[in-house]
């Protein structure tokens, strides 16, 4: 993972912002959801957190958040605007394919980032009745630029996957259509 993380530090290493500061639009609309299902213990992970814009919309809201992500110069960028916001967040860098925090969480994030032998990993470090919120890239004909294959969804394979555990999927939706199609899960594993 030495290239990705080359690739990355490139990409997040100028002095712009490479997303905006927003986060996720699953994310934000589902927000009501999160506080609901995970009202106490609100330990959160976000995988792949880039820049940290996700994570530190959760903590702005409560949550308290490990961001982890491989590249350090988004990892800094992220640490950065999170104490410029006034907000705590514990970010780690790390190679996920080779890396795992300990504990549980209540919720896990994952967006924009598929790397299938993780995801039962993630359900595994969820605590019962924890969450997973994840959207990523699917494979469809109108998907534009260069893009890993493998790092790709199937239409219908992330419904199918999260079917597969413990728990219930909350919701399942897909957007196969525009230039970055991507597909969306809400699970909530079992208690």
């Amino acid at each position: 993972m030495e290239e990705d993380r080359i690739k990355w530090d490139i990409r997040y290493g100028g002095a712009e912002y490479l997303f905006s500061f927003t986060p996720s639009r699953l994310l934000a609309q589902s927000l009501d959801l999160l506080n609901a299902l995970v009202p106490v213990s609100r330990r959160t992970l976000d995988i792949a957190c880039g820049e940290g814009r996700n994570g530190i919309f959760l903590a702005q809201n409560g949550f308290e958040v490990t961001a982890v992500d491989i590249s350090q110069c988004g990892i800094d960028k992220g640490a950065g605007r999170a104490a410029e916001l006034g907000v705590r967040v514990n970010f780690l860098q790390a190679d996920l394919e080779t890396f795992w925090p300990p504990g549980t969480y209540d919720l896990i994030i994952n967006f924009n980032f598929l790397l299938r032998p993780l995801i039962p990993v993630m359900v595994d470090a969820l605590a019962p009745n924890g969450v997973i919120v994840m959207e990523t890239i699917m494979n469809t004909p109108s998907l534009q630029g260069r893009h890993t294959k493998s790092f790709l969804l199937h239409p219908g394979e992330l419904e199918t996957i999260f079917s597969g555990f413990d728990g219930s999927v909350l919701l399942s939706e897909e957007e196969s259509a525009g230039e970055t199609p991507v597909a969306r899960v809400i699970f909530r594993k079992a208690g």
